[in-house]
């Protein structure tokens, strides 16, 4: 009688396990990028439109000259950066979460569908608004991207992110802020010092003790990350607050300049 060969034998094994692996992957994946109750309440609130790809956050009042565009992190539900949006929002900035074509999978970190939003994002700002734009992760390179090219900016901020990476931003005038997670499993502390070199000598730097990658979101947790040491609402209004501190010191300015144009046309 004939014995049955070893190696389709373990090639099978071997098919059944990497499947078995990829499906825990993807599963895992899909909870883990999914927005949380607490973001998801954030945007159904009044006040938030979602239109062609770009999430709206509107303040009750229209005091300051200041707006904010936010790019999520890739495959990360937009509505999980809802409760950064609704907190700058009710200090009374606008935001714009514009969301990654297919959430930044498949080239849509690149596509011309993003530029065209980030285009339409810009052009229903108001002309004599500050722009200040910033990114999570994947969200964090686009924002560089659009910070080498586009000069209506007033400032720009980088959460959780190794970038710039592939671009040099040393150059630049406008306030930068740095947020970063010393326990950042996907941006860690070492990649981000390599390419510190490539922002301004002033960005100012916001190092969050135990923070991850994952809780600069409100979602689950991200695969490759790192576990905290800090909790998650401790972490978040660290960041909020630096963000925060970033918009009103550019909408001083910001005022400043329209007070003082607006007493040269007298």
């Amino acid at each position: 009688m004939k014995k049955p060969q070893l190696w389709p034998v373990i090639r099978r094994v071997w098919i059944s396990a990497a499947l078995t692996a990829t499906a825990v992957f993807v599963t895992w994946s899909l909870v883990a990028y999914r927005a949380n109750a607490e973001a998801r309440a954030a945007a159904a609130s009044e006040g938030v439109v979602s239109v062609d790809g770009v999430w709206r956050f509107t303040p009750a009042s229209d005091a300051k000259t200041s707006t904010l565009i936010f790019f999520p992190g890739s495959l990360v539900d937009p509505r999980a950066y809802a409760p950064l949006a609704s907190s700058v929002a009710a200090a009374g900035y606008p935001v714009l979460v514009v969301e990654l074509p297919r959430r930044g999978a498949f080239g849509g970190a690149e596509s011309a569908s993003l530029r065209m939003r980030i285009a339409a994002a810009m052009s229903s700002i108001p002309a004599h608004h500050a722009v200040v734009i910033g990114g999570h992760s994947r969200g964090a390179v686009v924002a560089s991207s659009v910070a080498a090219r586009e000069s209506r900016l007033a400032g720009l901020v980088l959460i959780g992110t190794s970038h710039p990476r592939d671009v040099d931003l040393s150059g630049l005038k406008m306030p930068v802020t740095k947020i970063v997670g010393t326990r950042d499993g996907l941006a860690s502390p070492e990649e981000v010092e390599q390419n510190a070199a490539l922002l301004p000598a002033h960005t100012r730097w916001i190092r969050i003790e135990g923070g991850n990658h994952s809780q600069f979101g409100w979602y689950g947790f991200q695969p490759l990350d790192r576990r905290p040491r800090i909790a998650a609402d401790e972490q978040h209004a660290i960041m909020i607050s630096a963000v925060l501190d970033l918009l009103h010191a550019i909408d001083s300015n910001n005022a400043q300049h329209n007070a003082g144009e607006f007493r040269g046309q007298q």
